[in-house]
């Protein structure tokens, strides 16, 4: 029916891709724009969430080089942010993205980073699958240890948004949040190696 929310099909998680970053030990080559599979980087993440599950409009907060990424990249359907303060760390990106979230009718947020080429759809399903409630706090782990994405359901944005400085994005928030927290396996599906120097961008594709 028009205008009427399919209960059946659970919550409804909204996709946040960081992608501000301005690479720095990349020389300033902006994370969004480093070629993968002939394409800028930021069309293959949004294409990861979009086939892991994600609502289709996912959220892409831009920083360094917004303006050419706006020109260079095909993100249709999108929702693009830009966070004035991305020289400010992960951290600050976050929060951009999470006051856009709102009023969106999303139940949880899927935090996810531009600079994972490894981390796929099937990682993406997995995770999404831990959301059950706007209570829902989750992440992937990695041979036991946390990573991205992150699940945030809607009653923790306040507190993640609070909690996030610098370069640590969630992390605090959910260091405190570690009883509540449920890690999801991906190890099996998924490397979550950052681009960060030079040396890692043999871990994309020409």
């Amino acid at each position: 029916m028009d205008g009427m929310e399919d209960v059946s099909a659970g919550p409804r998680v909204a996709a946040l891709l960081l992608a501000a970053g301005g690479g720095r030990r990349l020389g300033g080559r902006p994370k969004a724009l480093l070629r993968h599979h002939g394409r800028p980087l930021v069309e293959h993440a949004v294409r990861v969430l979009r086939e892991g599950g994600c609502l289709p409009a996912v959220r892409v907060v831009l920083g360094a080089a917004a303006a050419e990424v706006r020109e260079q990249a095909e993100l249709p359907g999108c929702v693009l942010l830009e966070n004035p303060d991305w020289a400010r760390g992960m951290g600050s990106s976050l929060r951009t993205g999470l006051r856009e979230l709102p009023g969106s009718g999303a139940d949880a947020a899927l935090v996810f980073l531009v600079d994972q080429p490894g981390i796929g759809p099937e990682a993406v399903a997995r995770v999404l699958a831990a959301a059950r409630s706007p209570g829902t706090l989750a992440a992937a782990s990695y041979g036991g240890r946390r990573g991205h994405p992150v699940l945030l359901g809607r009653t923790h944005w306040a507190g993640v948004a609070a909690a996030a400085a610098g370069d640590h994005g969630a992390r605090d928030y959910l260091r405190t949040h570690a009883a509540r927290l449920e890690l999801v396996e991906c190890g099996d599906v998924a490397d979550p190696a950052d681009v960060d120097t030079p040396g890692d961008l043999s871990r994309l594709t020409p």
